[in-house]
């Protein structure tokens, strides 16, 4: 991999093959994709241009970015399925590494694969962890006062980048606390969690407890447990209130 930092872009080519989709066609089939960090959190993927399979017809979009420049809009059209507005090209960025590359929107594409597994969301970065320990420590959760949870069987993510979560069983949470939510998450590390609210007296506080009915295989033993939002919710571990951390969340 080589990498390049331009300002607050990092770039940084992959040796991943990469495909997307559309209506089942292939509209791009790489082996040189480029991840590029246009936001902190994690990276886009950046497609060389001679690598994409579907034709891109100008639509008379410019989008104006103060690192990349003026980037040029696309419809992709592939056996008569259209994706309105899902490329963009900086063909006179002042980054002379993107002037070849196309940026497919992510959610304009059906599937993504990473050599032949699809990923969800983003492109995975290659800078993150995940580690899940099981732990014996005393983690108690506590919601306006009222105690919703007390293990001592926990399993803690450790994700680069974020506070540590307590995954913990169902059975050491206040189940006739819990009320199922409509709202789901993705995450190209974990898979899709479900959530629940936390019912307090009268007051229902929403999305508190995630979890992962089915994750993906890297992060199978977080399956069957559930996790607070230590940024919303009074968290003590082995006695001691944790800081409530600052997070994107």
């Amino acid at each position: 991999m080589t990498e390049v930092k331009r300002g607050r872009i990092k770039i940084e080519t992959s040796a991943k093959r990469v495909r997307a989709y559309l209506a089942g066609r292939a509209v791009v089939d790489t082996t040189r994709p480029v991840l590029v960090w246009e936001k902190p959190y994690y990276p886009t993927y950046y497609l060389p241009a001679e690598d994409v399979l579907a034709k891109l017809e100008a639509n008379g979009e410019v989008k104006h970015s103060p690192s990349r420049g003026d980037g040029t809009g696309y419809d992709v059209v592939i056996d008569g399925h259209t994706a309105a507005g899902a490329a963009l090209r900086y063909r006179d960025s002042p980054i002379p590494e993107l002037r070849d590359l196309v940026r497919l929107e992510w959610t304009a594409m059906d599937e993504w694969l990473e050599e032949d597994e699809p990923v969800y969301v983003h492109p995975r970065d290659p800078y993150t962890r995940i580690d899940i320990l099981a732990s014996s420590r005393h983690v108690v959760v506590e919601v306006d006062g009222v105690r919703v949870a007390d293990s001592t069987s926990a399993r803690i993510l450790f994700e680069t980048g974020l506070p540590p979560r307590y995954y913990l069983p169902f059975s050491d949470i206040r189940m006739d606390l819990m009320r199922p939510s409509d709202t789901q998450t993705s995450c190209p590390y974990k898979g899709t969690a479900s959530y629940w609210n936390v019912a307090i007296g009268d007051v229902e506080h929403q999305d508190l407890v995630w979890f992962y009915r089915t994750p993906l295989p890297e992060s199978q033993k977080i399956t069957g447990l559930a996790s607070f939002y230590n940024e919303k919710v009074d968290i003590y571990l082995d006695g001691e209130l944790q800081e409530r951390p600052k997070s994107k969340f």
